[in-house]
């Protein structure tokens, strides 16, 4: 996660701290595939604040949840506005997305701070928010506009609504259930796949930790990087997840950087440069650093791939990450 952006520097904002015109928008996809209500029937969606029904068929779709833009994307609905969680730059799509806004892409509205006024004017008749701080007065914001707004599930944390809850959401919201359910098991049998085809990652322990400006951290169970490799077969750090709290992540002294040791030690920098991190002493010490059992995201993509937490960078990062976890896991 770069900080090229305002988004990204919103999400290095976050992440430390957890630790861790209407006539101008392009005319959208209809989420069913054709103009009009015809073969609608109303869909209900729980959501934390309570059920949600989307009466007709949405035609302007609106993203502001982080990822929410690519998954409407990959099952065929075009935003007519949205926002940049991961600060990618240009259309802040990442180069994992294979779907791509057309003709041109929509208004940016911001991330903790949506652009109402500019919200308003492009008239939506759906508000996607399935990734997000899912505060109260941001919800009784948007619902303001007298729309429907599917916001974080039932249950779920800030920021921490996995792939699949998104997926589930999203795709009943538009009505493309079918093409959701599609997605949801090709990424599950790819994790499947690569679990069965590495057995030395089941049951293997793991910490996916991070340095920020701040400095270290480690990810707590519930969080999308730990279920990405807990997905693999993994365990996360008992240590780790004995000072876990409702928080992101762990924070992790430098005197106490021996709680980022483990049968493998995955690390993610934001806001710092990844190398300055490689030849960092103190972090060469930690046991599976030192034994080269441990791997540093040097690329940025795939860094924020796997912190995209969307079915669509779930799977672009699963293909790219596990030859590097199997190389470091055989040293």
């Amino acid at each position: 996660m770069p900080a090229r952006t305002r988004g990204a520097a919103l999400v290095t904002t976050l992440l430390s701290a957890l630790l861790i015109v209407a006539g101008c928008s392009p005319a959208p996809t209809a989420p069913g595939g054709t103009d009009g209500d015809d073969g609608w029937a109303p869909v209900t969606v729980s959501t934390a604040f309570g059920e949600v029904t989307i009466p007709k068929r949405p035609q302007r779709v609106v993203t502001l949840g982080w990822g929410d833009a690519e998954v409407a994307l990959a099952l065929g609905v075009q935003p007519v506005g949205t926002a940049d969680w991961l600060g990618v730059g240009g259309d802040g799509l990442g180069e994992w997305v294979q779907h791509r806004y057309e003709p041109a892409p929509p208004p940016m509205l911001g991330t903790l701070e949506v652009n109402m006024e500019r919200l308003a004017g492009l008239a939506p008749d759906l508000i996607l928010d399935t990734r997000a701080s899912g505060a109260r007065d941001r919800y009784d914001q948007l619902s303001g506009l007298g729309v429907p707004v599917v916001s974080i599930p039932e249950g779920a944390e800030q920021y921490t609504t996995s792939w699949q809850q998104q997926l589930d959401l999203i795709g009943t919201a538009l009505g493309k259930q079918q093409e959701a359910r599609r997605l949801r098991d090709d990424l599950d049998a790819k994790f499947a796949r690569a679990a069965q085809e590495h057995p030395e990652f089941v049951g293997a322990s793991t910490v996916v930790g991070a340095r920020t400006v701040r400095g270290f951290g480690a990810y707590r169970a519930g969080t999308s990087r730990v279920d990405f490799m807990q997905a693999l077969g993994f365990r996360n750090s008992p240590r780790v997840q004995e000072l876990a709290t409702s928080a992101f992540s762990v924070p992790i002294s430098q005197e106490r950087l021996d709680l980022l040791d483990a049968d493998l030690t995955v690390m993610t920098t934001i806001g710092y440069d990844p190398q300055d991190l490689i030849g960092d002493p103190l972090y060469r010490s930690v046991p599976s650093a030192r034994a080269g059992r441990d791997v540093v995201f040097t690329d940025q993509v795939m860094s924020q791939s796997f912190a995209s937490a969307t079915v669509v960078g779930t799977s672009y990062a699963l293909d790219r990450v596990v030859p590097l976890f199997a190389a470091a896991m055989n040293r």
